[in-house]
This record gives structure tokens, sequence and C-alpha cells, in this order.
């Protein structure tokens, strides 16, 4: 199979990549950037490697003040310029940093989108018009957060944010943008909320509502996770919800680890499970709140 970056014209500016991954996720209440799902990769790294088989170059767009989180720092960064501008700042930012390139943006939060629905965006790239995007199959207007924004569309993006104005579905609607109708109704769903979360859970395993508290070995399982102290520093949150398949705490921690940079081995640590110290074998459920503890300093 042709590489799809060259499916295009000949003619057509380069392609970079852009995931936006700078919001404070003030309503999902936790680092959306961070959530995860069946496999247990957190949504920003699902969202690259789905991203960067298709550009040059692949970017993650964050605030200044998330550039040393655990999540982030692992990738290539484009940091805003500008505050409280919501999703456009990245897009600027990208922008004033490679005037020359088109940019293929995606939102970090869109757990649903497939190859298909990005293989198709990008096949029907149109390089001669400002953007190329989605239709949106809930209300019909542009979806801004998958979508290709050539180079003709930067200094018109500027004057529009210079204009004080910040939504960026508005101004693919008034700009030169190829719609597309999504072949797949549900790819483009992103999740805000704690609500929509445990919607989109369901719908990947529909069985988990359903399942009793012991579960085989090996199943995924919703769990949350605090951490505190060195572990909370190194994580860079004091906690976070996940699906996981590990059955036991040691799992459980040998999995996070390979995320998080813990200096920390489990013969340190404690564990808690459901507020109750517990056994590194002790089998975990659906469900299940797991905290690590380290030593505390002090006498």
């Amino acid at each position: 199979m042709a590489d799809r970056r060259s499916s295009s014209s000949s003619a057509a500016p380069p392609l970079f990549g852009l995931v936006l991954a700078g919001g404070r996720s003030t309503r999902m209440g936790r680092d959306k950037a961070a959530l995860t799902y069946a496999d247990g990769t957190p949504q920003l790294e699902r969202a690259m490697r789905l991203l960067a088989p298709h550009v040059a170059r692949a970017f993650v767009s964050v605030r200044s003040d998330q550039a040393d989180d655990p999540v982030r720092a692992r990738f290539a960064q484009i940091r805003d310029r500008e505050a409280n501008l919501g999703p456009i700042a990245g897009l600027l930012a990208a922008q004033a940093q490679h005037p020359e390139v088109a940019w293929l943006v995606l939102a970090c939060d869109l757990p649903l989108l497939d190859e298909s629905t990005l293989a198709h965006l990008l096949e029907s790239r149109a390089p001669e018009r400002a953007a190329t995007a989605y239709r949106s199959s809930h209300d019909g207007e542009p979806e801004p957060l998958c979508a290709i924004y050539e180079p003709a569309s930067r200094e018109a993006l500027a004057a529009y944010v210079a204009a004080g104005r910040q939504c960026p579905r508005r101004f693919l609607t008034e700009s030169d943008t190829l719609l597309l109708d999504e072949p797949n109704p549900r790819a483009l769903d992103n999740v805000n909320t704690p609500q929509e979360y445990g919607s989109v859970m369901s719908l990947m395993n529909p069985q988990s509502s359903a399942a009793p508290r012991q579960q085989p070995s090996g199943e995924v399982k919703r769990l949350t996770v605090q951490y505190y102290a060195l572990l909370r520093e190194q994580a860079g949150r004091r906690e976070e919800a996940l699906v996981s398949g590990a059955r036991t705490p040691r799992e459980l921690y040998a999995e996070l680890s390979r995320r998080y940079p813990f200096s920390l081995g489990p013969e340190a640590l404690r564990v808690a499970i459901n507020s109750e110290f517990g056994d590194w074998s002790t089998p975990l459920a659906d469900g299940d709140a797991v905290v690590f503890i380290p030593p505390v300093a002090g006498g």
C-alpha cells in the first residue's frame, strides 16, 4: 500500500501533525490526555500513534506549565503562545512555528477515532483550499479538531483571533473549507465529562457494567489509582482512572512503572485497596480504588 503522505498532489505543502493536549480538563476533573481505555494506553499516546504514520513530523500542543508532565514530555511539543484561547491557541502556535506546512490537527480526546476516518480525510485533502474537515454527523457543522489546515489559512486565522474571535468551528464555516461526510458517525465523539467517559467505556466493553466483582484473570477492569508523596511527583498527578488487565496490585504497579519514572520498587511501598491495606498479590476487581503509599520521612 502506498504511503498516504504522498497520496495528495505532488504540489501539496508538506503535512505535519498536531495533537491538541493543552486543555485544562475542567469538566472531566482529571487530565483527559492521561485517560485510558481497553488496552491501558493513555489517550494522548493513542492519538499520536494514529497520527504519526501519516505526517512528516508530529507534535503535541501544550501549555507551558504542562511541558514536563510525564504523559506529554515524551513527545515533541509546541507550546501555546497565547493564553485562554482554547484549542485555537495550539494551531496558532504551530502555524507560527512552521508557517510553510499544512497541519493535520487532532484533539487528544477522540477515543473512537479510527484509521478509516483518518485515511478518508487524508485521501480527500484539498491543498488548494484553506482547510479540509468533516461535517459533524450531529449538527452538520464543521469538526475543527480532526481537520487539515493548509498554509493558506494561517493569515486568515491570525486575523480572526486578532478580531477577538476564538471559535474554530466558525472559522472553518467562514473559510474556504472542503467539508466531508463522516464515514463513521461516532468517530469524532469527544469525551469531556466523567459521564461521557463512562459511556465510551461501556461501548468499548459492554459487559463490564454487568460483570461480577470477582473477575477472571487478565480481564480488563476499571480502576482508580491514587499516588502520594514521591509517587505523586513522579507521576505528575494525584489520581487517575484507567482500564487495566492487571490481576494484582503488583502487576498494576509494574504496568504504571512503564509509563512513569517511578524510582521505588514494590518492596518500598504499601498498597491499599478500597481504603484497606492489602497484599501485593490480592486479586483486583472492576471498580477497585488502589493507593500506592511510599515511606513517610520523619520521626
